[in-house]
Formats: structure tokens, sequence, C-alpha cells
């Protein structure tokens, strides 16, 4: 069976009983989280008091939680008798919940002569802060038409743009490691060049933006420049360390507006109706209750927590990736500092900044669900476990590709896996919550919000 039906076949599947519930407690160790230094929000919240009253409470402490405590603060800071009181609770550590892992993979249908081809996304929260320029322009196009299609770019384009200049404006670039260079798409098959030539042709041909920054390497000059045998394209790209990022972002938003406050280790068990009078909904958690007027859910893959009709292929099906910390065997003068993906984004990675350009640059490098098995890693959300077969798909990949450069049995100095959340059209939910089983529509959720469901991209659109 070939990729893009496997991942189709995902969304046939049968239902299983709902499992998704909370976070697991032990999670497997990440380079982002678990390197020393790097959290010192982890338990921020935990130790003091919990805040039984608020106006907004945000539920995820990842991208998508503390830029919308960013942009409230934003907007508090200039509308008078605005509600301030926001609260930010995460079931984990800070931000461990929902960053735990790098990755992106969705297939989808096209047209007769390209339907065998996997088609993706690349990226996810690991550290790319990369916007998509023409990846999967034929199946939006194709579905949504031309401008429709052009869109979701400039959606993506704009988040990368208005992060990137943040980060240089508050003088961050070097607390979050901020790399500026380039992305490239690695082609080892006839296939793999059919499918991104035809995206790359239908997004020129619909003029999208900066497809002009797009460079075809033939074989000649992947090898000369980065050792491998194949031809790629390439365009400019970033990579950061996405939790420090956070960790910024959610500083400065606490300095615009000193009423927030964040509560890790603090799980939301359930939502109901408040019964006070002054506030819409009460969040109950081991700690006691809240009681707000607004709730935003950015929890990704694990909405159908607390959104029962979110769970299943008509919502977000949590999808576990995997990611391993690899040193290189070359330096960082030869490996350089361009990040890639491979096997049209089911690979993907990035090497570490360097002190001296000599040093063997630690590797960033996730995916490999292709060689999960039948299921992707579908409905499993325990990310205190590895999958051994992509485990040795992610030892044996780069290697081959890259003789020298990658020392064929080096064992990885990390390994970690994380939950996704996956939706049918590879498109999150944005907005106010709707259940459409239920008559009174938005009203039944009145004043509830969601950003979830990024199928593995959420870093160039969740601060947006």
């Amino acid at each position: 069976m070939s990729v893009i039906r496997n991942t189709e076949a995902i969304f046939d599947l049968p239902i299983p009983p709902y499992t998704s519930g909370l976070p697991v407690p032990n999670p497997t160790h990440s380079f982002w989280i678990d390197s020393p230094g790097a959290n010192p929000l982890a338990k921020e919240g935990s130790q003091y008091d919990l805040i039984h009253d608020a106006d907004i409470c945000i539920i995820g402490s990842g991208i998508t939680g503390v830029s919308a405590a960013y942009h409230l603060a934003r907007t508090l800071g200039t509308t008078e008798a605005a509600p301030s009181e926001v609260i930010i609770l995460e079931a984990r550590d800070f931000y461990k919940a929902l960053i735990n892992v790098l990755e992106q993979q969705v297939c989808y249908n096209y047209p007769e002569e390209i339907s065998e081809l996997p088609m993706t996304f690349e990226g996810r929260n690991g550290g790319h802060l990369t916007a998509e320029i023409f990846d999967n322009f034929v199946f939006r196009e194709m579905n949504y038409g031309s401008e429709e299609a052009k869109k979701a770019y400039k959606l993506e384009i704009h988040t990368e743009s208005e992060l990137v200049q943040l980060i240089k404006a508050q003088g961050w670039e070097e607390i979050v490691d901020l790399v500026s260079n380039h992305r490239l798409g690695l082609l080892v098959n006839e296939k793999e060049i059919r499918v991104t030539k035809a995206d790359y042709e239908a997004a020129k041909a619909a003029q999208a933006d900066l497809i002009e920054n797009v460079q075809w390497l033939t074989e000649a000059e992947v090898l000369t420049e980065y050792g491998s045998s194949y031809p790629a394209y390439r365009h400019p790209g970033n990579n950061v360390w996405p939790l420090k990022l956070v960790t910024q972002l959610y500083r400065l938003a606490k300095k615009l507006n000193p009423d927030l406050k964040l509560h890790t280790h603090t799980p939301v068990t359930s939502i109901s109706p408040s019964t006070t009078g002054l506030r819409r909904w009460t969040l109950s958690t081991p700690r006691g209750d809240i009681q707000c007027s607004y709730v935003l859910h950015a929890t990704n893959a694990y909405a159908s927590h607390l959104l029962l009709h979110l769970h299943g292929p008509k919502g977000i099906v949590q999808t576990r990736g995997q990611v391993i910390a690899l040193r290189a065997a070359a330096s960082s003068t030869e490996i350089t500092k361009d990040a890639w993906v491979g096997t049209l984004g089911w690979k993907y990675w990035f090497p570490r900044p360097v002190n001296s350009p000599e040093d063997e640059p630690l590797i960033i490098f996730g995916g490999g669900r292709d060689e999960s098995g039948p299921g992707l890693e579908s409905y499993i959300v325990d990310d205190s476990t590895l999958n051994p077969n992509v485990s040795r798909g992610l030892r044996n990949y780069l290697p081959p590709l890259f003789p020298g450069n990658y020392e064929e049995g080096r064992e990885p100095e990390m390994e970690w896996t994380g939950i996704m959340g996956y939706t049918k059209n590879g498109d999150p939910f944005v907005g106010p919550v709707i259940d459409p089983a239920q008559p009174q529509g938005a009203e039944h959720y009145k004043g509830q919000y969601i950003s979830a469901g990024y199928t593995g991209h959420g870093m160039p659109r969740g601060y947006a």
C-alpha cells in the first residue's frame, strides 16, 4: 500500500474507544525541554495558590496558548475597561504537553497521474520556523481554488516574518538560537522530483508569494555544497529553540499584562456551566475550580479530552511523532547551517549552532512514521515510549545519503516522542467551539474558543 493510501486509511479506520485523556506524567526526555536550564518556567504557578477567578482561561502553554496571551496583552494594554485577568493552565511542565516533538507528515488525494505519491507539510514546532512556499499547492488548489490556496501560504509567510521581526526587535537572537539560512528538500527518486515539480509549477502559475525565492540544485551542486549525490530545491528558512522562544514570549506578555498568571501542573479535568452567575464557565482542576468568562482550548492533540465531539476522524486524531538528537561525523563547515526535508517530508532535520566551525554539530532529526507500521502512530497518546521501527529508520537514513558526514551505527544522544494533533484536511480548528450535534450550535459553548489540530505544522501558524 502506498504512503498516501496508508495516511488516508487513518481517517477511515474504526474509531477506537476514547483514549485521549490528559498527557502522560512520565514522557520521554526531549532535548528541547530537558537540557539543563532550558525550562526556567517548568513548575511556574504550581507552588503558589491557584487563582479561582479570571476573565480568560487559556488551556495549554505551547506556542498557541502563549501567543494568544501575548496578543491579548497587547490588545488589553490599549483598551480601557477591557478584561485583563488571564490565566494559562498547563497539565505538565510549562510547554511540555504540546511541544515534545518536531514532526509533520500528511498525505492527500491527487490527480490520477500522481496519486501514488506522498504529499506532505513539513515542520512542526521542534525548531523549524519556516513557511511553506509551494508544498501541497496542487492539493489546496484542487480543493479550494487558487486564491484560497494562496491565502494558506500568505498566513505562514506572515507568521514567520512576524516572529522573526519580534525576535530581532526584542534582541532575542542569541537567547532563542535564531538561525536564518535555508531549508532544502532532498529528492532521491523520480516520483519525488515529479510531485515536487508539480506543486512548484502550480504555485508559480498562480503567482504565489515568494515562489521566486526557490532555487533548484543539480546533483553536482548538492554534492559540492552538501555532500549528497541527489538534486534538491532550496529556499530561505529559519530555526530556533522553540521552548526558549515561548519562554521569552510569555515574559513579554507578562510585562505587558501584569495580571497574566501561569499555573503549571494544573490539568483541567472538566468544563461546566458556572452556577455563580458571575462567569460563564467553571473549570475543574485537582487544585480547585476556576470561574471564567472565556476559554481558549490551545491543547492541540488533547483537545478531545474536554471537547468529546472532536475525538475521531472528523475531529483531531492523536498521532505520535519521534525525534533523535544525533551528533554529525563532520564539522559544521561541511554540514552547513541549513535545514532539510527528505522523502517528501517524512524525514526532516537541521544542525544546532556550534561554538566553532570545526565542531561536529548536533542534528535534530525527526519523522520516520512511514516506517512505523500500518497505523502510522495514529490514536497513540503515550509519549513515554518509543517505536523501535522508527528508531531504526532514523538511525539508518542519513549515513548513505551523506557519506562521511554521518557515521553508520552512531547512537543518538537523546531520543523522544511527542503527540501531534491531525485533522483530515491538514488545517486546524480555529474559532468558536461548535459541536454539530448540539441544536444550539455555537451558543452551547458560548465564550469557548479553540485553536488546535495543526497536523504537526504549528510553528509557522500558531502565533498568528
